[in-house]
């Protein structure tokens, strides 16, 4: 009788070993027999990466992309976890109801495991705790229009009531930070004027805000998608008066900048906007300085014909880029915890983001020697476009586990799903 399920040898930095859905052992040359043993010699061993942001609009708008499609692109990439926003699935997740309805979703689709955001609107904050029972990672607030109807920005009072009901409950309040009332009038419909009604003095003005409010309150604060290193400097300050916040940034921030939109046009658009090349070099200065807490694509889908037109204003805002998280972050030599071990740690995503006994084996192994360009063809998105198209990112992935069973990238049928779980947060302390 073999002593595990699936041992893989071989790989770099150490050999792992998997038995009922866990990793049981670590190390090099491990003694043990498998049902199943994968020679990863000439492999980097990875825990499976963790995605905290990304929207599958489903239900209600699967046609953006929906858990089938969104899940197989993000297993394409070596993503083996990932944390849906309340928005822009209809009806949001802002009470039981509709999670049990994203969960319904999710569940028999879904390829990966998923946890789910809690929406902080107004009107709902006595609905935040039946979320938390049903176990939210936090919520999310917006505190500009979020670009969906169903989906009202937060006002001053709801943002500090929310913030206070998420204290006592333990759980975090994630913010997306543009205060409305510095947002500039548009001079014309173009890029130029888009990036122009969107400053950098928004954004650190609703993070000012929003660390006071968390700073009030105790509750425990995460800036989503930080497009600067003033922004994320504005952060570390907080945090170094004992304020509890975290950011996070994202690979379209780090290897675009605002020329990139005016080249590209509508894949690039996203809110916040893409910052100067003096910008994006400030905010990559401060990744490397460990100032950043963690790396999500924000993914956010939307049909092509959504993404087309002359007016800038017009066109759908949200970048395709869960399948290249991974990818980007090994191109750009960003550190691997910041989309494994960051992320699950930060949200309390017991058992992932970690290769160490007790741990699920969720496992990419990666060949660090192969490089090449993103073609349409590669991409799992339901429409299938991306800002990343023609870049050369490097590592190949060999092969995928989930809680110790395969993923392959190329299989048609992970389009049917197969076997994602909702991820509860473990409790706090």
């Amino acid at each position: 009788m073999a002593d595990v399920d699936l041992l893989i040898r071989g790989g770099d930095p150490v050999d792992v070993a998997v038995d009922d859905g866990r990793i049981v052992a670590t190390g090099t040359g491990l003694e043990l027999t498998a049902t199943e043993t994968v020679d990863a010699t000439g492999l980097r061993v990875f825990p499976g990466a963790v995605d905290a942001h990304v929207h599958f609009n489903d239900p209600g708008r699967a046609d953006w992309e929906g858990w089938a499609t969104g899940t197989a692109a993000a297993a394409a990439g070596g993503t083996t976890c990932v944390v849906d926003m309340p928005l822009n699935a209809h009806p949001p997740t802002v009470d039981a109801d509709a999670f049990r309805r994203k969960v319904e979703a999710a569940s028999g689709a879904a390829v990966v495991d998923f946890a789910l955001w809690g929406g902080l609107v107004p009107g709902n904050v006595s609905r935040l705790a039946e979320l938390a029972e049903l176990g939210v990672v936090g919520f999310k607030a917006f505190m500009c229009p979020s670009g969906i109807d169903d989906f009202e920005a937060v006002d001053d009072e709801t943002l500090h009531e929310g913030m206070a009901e998420a204290a006592r409950l333990g759980l975090p309040v994630a913010v997306h930070a543009e205060s409305p009332e510095l947002l500039e009038p548009p001079a014309g419909r173009g890029w130029r004027d888009y990036l122009a009604s969107r400053p950098v003095a928004a954004e650190l003005d609703a993070i000012a805000r929003a660390i006071a409010v968390a700073e009030e309150t105790g509750c425990s604060l995460h800036v989503v998608h930080v497009s600067t290193g003033q922004g994320v400097r504005l952060v570390t300050a907080a945090r170094e008066r004992g304020v509890d916040v975290t950011c996070e940034t994202c690979p379209h921030y780090l290897v675009l900048d605002e020329d990139d939109l005016v080249r590209l046009g509508a894949v690039a658009k996203c809110a916040p906007p893409l910052r100067s090349r003096t910008d994006r070099d400030d905010l990559r200065a401060e990744l490397a300085a460990g100032s950043i807490d963690l790396l999500a694509s924000d993914h956010s889908p939307a049909p092509a014909s959504m993404k087309e037109g002359d007016d800038a204003f017009a066109i759908w805002g949200g970048i395709s880029g869960c399948q290249s998280l991974l990818a980007l972050a090994l191109t750009e030599g960003v550190a691997p915890e910041l989309v494994s071990e960051r992320p699950a740690a930060r949200f309390r995503l017991p058992g992932k983001g970690r290769l160490e006994p007790g741990a699920d084996a969720d496992i990419v192994l990666l060949d660090p020697s192969a490089e090449a360009e993103l073609r349409p063809e590669d991409l799992r998105y339901r429409h299938r476009h991306s800002p990343y198209v023609g870049m050369c990112l490097h590592g190949r992935i060999a092969a995928t586990f989930l809680r110790g069973r395969r993923i392959d990238p190329s299989d048609k049928l992970l389009l049917g799903g197969r076997g994602g779980r909702l991820v509860r947060p473990a409790p706090p302390g």
